[in-house]
């Protein structure tokens, strides 16, 4: 309690000091004088503590007054912003139009050449001379290359000269068999010796037919030194150089490929198939258009040639070959392409961009404008898609609007304005 007699003694002494009293020592005049202007502090303290009670409280009921009126404010001004119309959402839109939907169904593809040959030697020998450029387009029997005939010459004379002996006693046979025969007309000679005759004539014969097969097969030979193309097309990379020793069914020389016509191979899902084989049964040559590899620019057109026997049964594809002129031999074998084949066309149908195709709960539907400008939601039964049109089989007729942007936005009847692109 020091402290404080201390702290009311300073005061004490700051305030004789304001008011010019003097301070007696004697403790008993210090208290009476203490306990004079102490109790008017005292009642003054209770009167601040008073009033910061009542600022409290009315402060807590400005609190409450000011949220009740935000509170009638609110629920004042919220009814007209519920009354008052949205503004419309800006779209896009576009025009159903009527015309003829192209089905196609879409695959990937391989380019396949018609015929590929290894040009091979039929025969051995050494490697004399070669005819073509490499990457050279020809012609069927434009020559390539050639072996040394010189082995395959003199073959063919000494099986020929081996048929002049064989026929010059072939003939003498016959002679004797003639006399043989008038002498024993004339009972000169036994019949024996007739019929030994005659079995020397058909042993003539025989080794005359042999010669004769010699002679054939040296001809061959030697036509066989001569390597022609057996089709038209390109010829790759030479395999062999000229001067080496070649033979039989051994390395080939070059291959060639047929280019001219032209196949592609890809594959169908099963699905699609029924429809497919309903057109190639009635006789009907499906059209085919292969892209390149961005699938933007065509590089030819054709015909379905043929269908596969059976379904690969790891893919569920089965596969199909388009035959292409490839005139311009823009297609390369092996070449990876797409293919658009036509299996039907849609006559006189609806026809609306594939961005106003929306979906939800109930299926498909288009967000169709009313002459008020309302987004009305609408069910549509939809046909094939391609090339980003997609073809209305009922609930769109041609002439109607429809929006094909900012639809994300929209909720049926809602009001719309309309952006010119």
């Amino acid at each position: 309690m020091e402290w404080r007699h201390a702290d009311v003694n300073a005061r004490t002494a700051i305030f004789v000091r304001l008011s010019g009293r003097k301070v007696s020592a004697d403790p008993a005049a210090d208290s009476s004088f203490r306990a004079e202007h102490e109790a008017p502090a005292a009642g003054a303290a209770g009167e601040s503590s008073e009033r910061r009670r009542f600022a409290r409280k009315a402060a807590i009921a400005l609190l409450f007054v000011g949220f009740a009126w935000a509170v009638s404010r609110w629920s004042s001004g919220a009814q007209p912003a519920h009354d008052m119309a949205p503004p419309p959402i800006p779209v896009g839109v576009a025009t159903a139009t009527e015309g003829d939907f192209q089905v196609t169904l879409a695959a990937l593809g391989t380019v396949k050449s018609l015929a590929t040959v290894s040009v091979k030697t039929q025969i051995s020998g050494r490697l004399t001379q070669i005819g073509f450029e490499e990457g050279q387009m020809v012609k069927e029997g434009d020559f390539l290359a050639e072996i040394d005939p010189r082995p395959y010459r003199h073959a063919l004379r000494q099986a020929q000269g081996q048929l002049m002996r064989d026929r010059a006693l072939l003939e003498n046979a016959r002679l004797d068999r003639e006399r043989y025969q008038r002498l024993v007309k004339q009972s000169s000679i036994s019949r024996q010796q007739l019929d030994t005759q005659e079995s020397l004539v058909r042993q003539y014969e025989g080794v005359v037919e042999i010669d004769e097969g010699n002679v054939a097969n040296a001809v061959l030979n030697l036509d066989y030194c001569r390597i022609t193309a057996p089709v038209s097309g390109r010829v790759g990379l030479r395999q062999v150089d000229l001067g080496n020793y070649v033979q039989a069914g051994g390395e080939g020389i070059v291959i060639l490929t047929k280019l001219q016509p032209i196949t592609v191979v890809f594959p169908l899902a099963e699905d699609h198939l029924p429809e497919v084989l309903k057109q190639v049964e009635v006789g009907s040559k499906l059209a085919v258009a292969v892209y390149d590899r961005s699938g933007r620019k065509l590089i030819a057109e054709g015909t379905l040639a043929s269908v596969d026997s059976q379904v690969d049964p790891a893919t569920g594809t089965v596969k199909l070959k388009a035959q292409l002129d490839n005139r311009d031999s823009s297609l390369f074998p092996n070449q990876f392409v797409n293919v658009r084949l036509l299996v039907d066309t849609l006559r006189e149908v609806t026809i609306i961009p594939s961005e106003g195709v929306q979906y939800g709960p109930n299926g498909a539907f288009a967000f169709v404008l009313s002459e008020e400008d309302r987004a009305i939601a609408r069910p549509i039964e939809l046909g094939p898609a391609e090339k980003g049109t997609t073809a209305v089989l009922s609930g769109l007729e041609p002439g109607e609007r429809l929006v094909i942007a900012g639809s994300d936005r929209l909720r049926d009847g809602a009001k719309v304005k309309v952006i010119e692109k």
